[in-house]
């Protein structure tokens, strides 16, 4: 006879009428931001009671491959303090919206091999597992699901080689569940929940804290994978509970991220060349008709970026203004680029209202400036690589760099580190032991590929 989990928390954590609970998932559906079309198979979404968070909830869930086979769920212990990672024994769990197997095979291997144990009087009561089912129920056809519930003694590492070993398996997916920071007024709780979302998005994850999300081990596990693979974490939507209840004193903080395979900026060229070049080239326009501009974008633009935009007329630079630190979000910085390029760029006149009309935008996506670590002129030059790194170079108070597409140039190493000395103000025999470099790789977007694409 088949074991079955009944609900633990419908009627409270969702609804337990089977109609009340569609229509409410339905409002997540039509309410949806969801801008991304990409198949991911890892996603970190919110675990409140739906009517707060079902939404982010659905947008995460709902980013996952629809040929997943089998869903791991990953989440924290808030009733019952155990060791360890805890299994559900049952054959299938319950909802409203019906049964829905669990894969007691890969639970068995999680027992041999990772020191899994099944703790049904644990996993049952939790809602941090169970809220995610009925929005997985609506989003997939047939799937299983693999709940675990993480205890004391877990280490981020211990996750990240349960998702590494079964990630093998495109068949597989994972729910990684967890609320953000708990109880703090509006204002700190944004701030520190976009601390948080910059640690998730960088992947710097050092200083990640418990209080920053109560899922805190499974969050920083899938980001240790991410970064062990050169994976990315990209931002779906952020909220709090307070957008709902109209109570800013005292929230709950909300996120969702997927798992992209790659780089941020290359997902931004593969999906979102078009946005990039038509902000671009709306900034510059909208400057003349005196419109204001109205953004609508996912919220991947919302994420620290750094970028250089480059304007060509007849095939010759007419301005070009960059960053090379993010320090505000990427579509702010392509706005403010945008603008000084067309009009603020010392070496030429403003672009007018003509030439708007005419003008080629190109964009380049910088990667985070690392420090490169020499002994001598000759050992930076050694460690340079030409057509791939853009260069920084600071001593002081100077500092310039070279763009990757400058190499089309200046193709011998030594002359392309000469010139962007003579850039910064420094003689072509210029070097000293405070002297630094700093390497950085980017992603071009040009309006002339886009327009051959679509041509094609």
């Amino acid at each position: 006879m088949e074991k079955i989990k009944e609900p633990s928390v419908s009627g409270t954590f969702y609804p337990n009428d089977t109609v009340d609970l569609i229509n409410l998932i339905e409002t997540f559906k039509q309410n949806s931001k969801n801008y991304y079309n990409y198949p991911a198979r890892a996603v970190i979404v919110p675990h409140a009671g739906l009517i707060f968070s079902g939404r982010l909830a659905y947008e995460g869930i709902s980013q996952l491959d629809k040929n997943i086979k089998t869903l791991f769920i990953i989440a924290p212990a808030h009733r019952i303090s155990f060791e360890g990672l805890a299994l559900s024994s049952y054959d299938k769990w319950e909802t409203p919206l019906g049964d829905i197997e669990v894969n007691q095979d890969i639970n068995r291997e999680l027992a041999s091999e990772f020191g899994a144990n099944y703790n049904d009087s644990t996993i049952s009561p939790e809602h941090s597992l169970e809220v995610e089912v009925p929005v997985i129920q609506s989003v997939f056809e047939d799937v299983k699901i693999v709940p675990i519930l993480i205890g004391s003694g877990v280490r981020p590492g211990d996750i990240a080689k349960i998702v590494a070993k079964y990630y093998e398996n495109k068949e597989n997916g994972f729910i990684i569940s967890s609320d953000l920071s708990h109880f703090l007024d509006d204002n700190k709780a944004r701030e520190l929940d976009y601390t948080t979302a910059r640690m998730i998005e960088t992947g710097d994850i050092r200083n990640f804290q418990y209080e920053m999300a109560c899922g805190a081990i499974g969050v920083t596990g899938l980001v240790e994978f991410a970064n062990l693979n050169k994976y990315s974490m990209l931002r779906i939507d952020m909220t709090n509970s307070g957008e709902v209840t109209g109570d800013k004193s005292r929230v709950v903080g909300y996120g969702t991220w997927f798992l992209y395979e790659g780089d941020k900026n290359e997902f931004i060229k593969t999906y979102h060349s078009d946005f990039v070049i038509g902000l671009c080239k709306t900034v510059i326009k909208s400057a003349f008709n005196r419109e204001p501009v109205t953004l609508l974008y996912p919220q991947v633009f919302d994420e620290p970026g750094a970028c250089f935009v480059t304007l060509e007329q007849d095939e010759q630079l007419r301005g070009c203004i960059g960053s090379l630190l993010a320090h505000r979000s990427l579509a702010n910085d392509l706005v403010e680029n945008a603008k000084n390029a067309a009009f603020n760029d010392p070496r030429f006149r403003p672009v007018d209202a003509i030439e708007a009309e005419r003008i080629k935008v190109n964009v380049s996506l910088l990667s985070i400036p690392r420090q490169i670590a020499f002994d001598g002129e000759e050992d930076l030059l050694n460690k340079i690589t030409p057509n791939l790194d853009g260069i920084i170079i600071k001593d002081g108070n100077r500092q310039a760099t070279f763009l990757p597409s400058v190499w089309e140039q200046i193709p011998d190493k030594r002359e392309f580190l000469i010139a962007l000395k003579q850039k910064a103000g420094f003689s072509a025999d210029y070097f000293s032991p405070t002297f630094e470099a700093y390497r950085y790789e980017t992603i071009y977007i040009k309006e002339d590929d886009l327009e051959q694409e679509s041509e094609n």
